[in-house]
């Protein structure tokens, strides 16, 4: 009794300290800018998989500001995203400072991940993710090959 008696105060006492955690907006930009370091870090420490699913496609953020939605290529890489999202899910909300961050997951089993090979190909993945770089690009008078 006295064991259920201290678990109950101590979900009280966690629910209570949930309203204290901070809230702060963000944008998709350092969503991604974080998301990104994060696959840096698990591929660094060869946690590759998990990389890999994390690069697999860009992650959007949803209109209400903190769910973030991210498409699978199928129902395994799914299921096993899911099952190791919680460190993602600690690192962003704590480098977001925004403890409201969800992760949701669809499955769509047309993406197929696009590798850029030739330096035009490279440039433009490049473009898509900053369209700047044309105006560097343009402004230094370089070349892309």
């Amino acid at each position: 009794m006295k064991k259920k008696r201290e678990l109950a105060e101590s979900q009280k006492a966690i629910s209570n300290n949930k309203d204290d955690l901070p809230t702060e907006a963000f944008t998709e930009t350092d969503m991604l800018l974080m998301w990104n370091k994060f696959a840096q870090r698990l591929s660094d420490s060869g946690k590759k998989i998990m990389a890999t699913y994390m690069q697999i496609n860009d992650p959007v953020l949803a209109k209400d500001g903190f769910t973030i939605q991210l498409e699978l290529p199928n129902e395994g890489s799914k299921v096993d995203f899911d099952n190791n999202k919680l460190d993602l899910l600690g690192y962003l909300r704590g480098k977001l400072h925004n403890h409201d961050i969800v992760i949701e997951t669809h499955v769509n089993e047309k993406i197929s991940k696009k590798h850029a090979f030739t330096p035009q190909e490279k440039y433009e993945r490049l473009k898509a993710i900053n369209p700047a770089i044309e105006l560097l690009r343009k402004a230094f008078d370089l070349d892309i090959g």
